[in-house]
């Protein structure tokens, strides 16, 4: 169950349930139930700022002739005492597959909410999905899946290029930060020792390329010079850690002149 409050919602009503008892299906756990085709945020990280729900969608199959009396849900989680992590899940109707086999597709919103009193940064880092239902008679199936999922802090990034305009061949200075959420504090700080790399962007180009990869201070500070040989868009990217989410700051353009 969560780490919190939560509470699991089915749409437009009761989840399907398969009467009869027949044939464990190939595959199944032990309980009598099997989740297959499972797909969680897309195979992405999962990133959480300080404020902000987070939406993180998910689809799969359960296979079972057992009743159930709720509908089933994935969530992340890291073993027995800890829980899952989550808030809120809904899960959609059953999309019968294969009615005779208890064959069913699901599909399923699982929000997150940082401000809740139980998440802080402890919770960064690797957890695995899991399945569940909720059984007649009180009884449920929960199913490790065996797919890792990555939680991480969001993080932020600033930039100014100056001086805008500029001189064709004279220094421009590029400063900014990067920061990353405090769950525990629910604010944003100054995520020092990181490789941050500016990039450039020439105007009429598509795509930025990167110029040269700098150290944020101990407070995340960055500050770098370069030359201004063509007009353009300057950002910086933080690829991200185990903990922490990549992110680019937005673009600062800076004409010659």
């Amino acid at each position: 169950m969560g780490k919190a409050m939560w509470r699991v919602l089915v749409a437009a009503g009761a989840a399907a349930v398969f009467s009869g008892v027949g044939a464990v299906p190939a595959g199944a756990a032990e309980g009598g139930v099997s989740f297959s085709r499972v797909s969680v945020n897309g195979g992405k990280a999962i990133v959480v700022g300080v404020k902000e729900e987070v939406e993180v969608r998910a689809a799969f199959r359960m296979t079972t002739k057992l009743r159930y009396d709720e509908g089933p849900m994935v969530f992340p989680w890291r073993g027995s005492g800890v829980g899952g992590l989550y808030n809120t899940v809904i899960t959609s109707d059953c999309k019968v597959v294969d009615r005779a086999n208890g064959v069913c597709d699901f599909d399923e919103w699982l929000y997150i909410d940082p401000r809740h009193i139980d998440f802080g940064n402890e919770d960064a880092g690797t957890w695995k999905a899991v399945g569940q239902v909720f059984l007649a008679g009180d009884a449920y199936d929960i199913d490790d899946l065996h797919i890792p999922l990555q939680l991480k802090r969001a993080t932020r990034l600033t930039v100014n290029a100056s001086p805008e305009p500029v001189v064709a061949g004279k220094t421009i200075t590029v400063t900014g930060g990067v920061t990353r959420a405090n769950w525990d504090t629910h604010t944003y700080q100054g995520y020092g020792g990181r490789t941050v790399y500016l990039q450039f962007k020439a105007a009429g180009a598509a795509s930025y390329t990167t110029v040269k990869k700098v150290m944020s201070s101990s407070s995340g500070a960055l500050k770098t010079t370069v030359k201004a040989t063509r007009p353009g868009t300057w950002r910086w990217t933080y690829y991200g850690n185990t903990t922490s989410g990549a992110k680019s700051s937005t673009g600062d353009y800076v004409a010659l002149r």
